[in-house]
């Protein structure tokens, strides 16, 4: 048997018991594995689905444009369709997306255009502004509107939830989803309410996202909504696919939980996926005191961790964000194990000479370059020897004539990995700002004292 097309293997994904993640859980808990989709996430199942009622409607015609805001899963899965159908794609997304998801996009031959995340959905730098605007400007498009699109909903309420309905014969006792756009969660809540009202559906949220309070208070309360890391879930509006009365409760879970999770699920399942299944799982274990010996629980695990790799599975970018801590050494360790002292840095309009009068009287190899209170610069030993042999009456030259690019700056939590990684033949230091605000050097003997020490 063979299939006449990649779309027709969309759906039908396994369910998978989880064992080591959730032990001490008094309840079954599977994992419905999205990845098998080809686009690698349950985002397949509803961009087809929209396109085909948005055919049927006339609203999609032959050699048209999709044009839609995304943070990546739903692009791939609109992406992976205009191939096969003849489409044009164009995507805005948000800044804090990761670098994968874009380039994902981009290999199927999708523009990609990144905006700003920290601003109003109304706003028109937004990611659904500009979508809405390019809409406007380019004829023949269409945009499919993933969050009020009520196809979105429509895909997993005739897929998704017969599915687990079916795979679990029956048993299904809650339903555990990540709520971004709500077309998953409503959409199979639907159908599975429909088999037996008493299923409990839980929507899992992030701290800066509105759901829960609007879920327990019925008010918007845009003092709830900031900057947050996790991806795919969450919101700062309420999308139209979001069915508050068929989900039971939601509950929120932290960047750093989410984070961390996702990487346990790969290291105690060997399942590979993405920042909303670690929420999941993380909210699951904040509720499980609920749950019962009988209990069957289906968590979604909605698409793949290979769209994390340079974020959840980067153990600087972590580390960066205070969210995992180790036996490594720090820039700030690294600052702790050395006696204080004052950065030696040079005006860039003092001369070369004064430069290297500062290198002898001080016994430093190197000096940042300041102008106006900022360092815009370096000078070495080598770059002043260089300059001497070529001219040696480049002493009475300004530094900024020999200067080179500024050391690179650091996190205070960047690991020994990290820093020794950017020390090399043009940098034999790097930069940090301490908890003070005070700018700091650390060079390549303080990382050898750190380590002998």
């Amino acid at each position: 048997m063979w299939y006449n097309n990649i779309l027709e293997t969309i759906g039908n994904t396994p369910l998978v018991k989880l064992n080591k993640l959730v032990e001490g859980v008094d309840a079954t808990i599977l994992a419905k594995i999205e990845t098998f989709n080809p686009g690698n996430s349950i985002k397949d199942r509803m961009a087809i689905k929209m396109i085909e009622v948005a055919e049927k409607e006339g609203k999609l015609k032959p050699g048209g444009t999709i044009i839609e805001g995304t943070s990546g899963n739903t692009g791939m899965g609109l992406a992976i369709a205009a191939v096969i159908k003849g489409y044009k794609c164009i995507f805005t997304t948000t800044d804090k997306q990761s670098k994968e998801k874009m380039d994902a996009l981009r290999a199927f031959g999708a523009e990609v255009i990144v905006c700003p995340t920290d601003v109003d959905p109304e706003d028109p730098r937004s990611y659904y502004s500009v979508s809405t605007r390019l809409e406007q400007e380019n004829p023949n498009s269409w945009k499919p509107n993933q969050y009020d699109n009520p196809a979105n909903s429509l895909a997993h309420y005739e897929q998704t939830g017969p599915e687990i309905w079916t795979q679990t014969e029956g048993k299904i006792t809650h339903l555990v989803v990540g709520v971004g756009t709500g077309g998953t969660i409503s959409g199979t809540a639907k159908y599975l309410k429909e088999q037996n009202p008493a299923i409990k559906i839980w929507g899992i949220d992030t701290y800066g996202s509105v759901f829960k309070k609007y879920k327990e208070t019925g008010i918007l309360d845009k003092k709830e909504i900031y900057p947050y890391i996790t991806e795919g879930i969450g919101e700062d509006f309420l999308p139209k696919n979001v069915n508050f009365d068929l989900i039971d409760r939601f509950e929120k879970v932290t960047d750093k939980d989410a984070a961390l999770m996702t990487r346990e699920i790969a290291r105690k399942e060997g399942i590979f996926v993405g920042n909303s299944a670690g929420a999941a799982i993380a909210g699951l274990l904040q509720l499980k005191s609920e749950l019962k010996k009988d209990d069957v629980v289906v968590v979604i695990f909605h698409d793949h961790g290979t769209r994390y790799m340079g974020k959840m599975f980067n153990d600087d970018w972590l580390r960066e964000r205070g969210f995992l801590e180790d036996n490594k050494l720090t820039a700030k360790s690294i600052l702790t194990k050395r006696k204080p002292q004052e950065m030696i840095a040079i005006d860039s309009e003092k001369t070369v000479l004064e430069a290297i009068n500062i290198m002898k009287a001080l016994h430093v190899s190197q000096i940042p370059v300041m102008q106006k209170g900022m360092i815009v610069g370096k000078i070495t030993e080598t770059d002043v020897l260089n300059a001497l042999l070529e001219n040696p009456s480049v002493k009475s030259a300004k530094v900024v004539s020999i200067q080179t690019n500024p050391f690179p700056f650091v996190d205070l939590n960047a690991s020994i990995d990290k820093i020794s990684g950017l020390i090399n033949k043009d940098n034999c230091a790097v930069l940090v700002e301490d908890v003070t605000g005070k700018i700091e050097i650390i060079t390549q003997y303080d990382i050898i004292n750190a380590i002998s020490g």
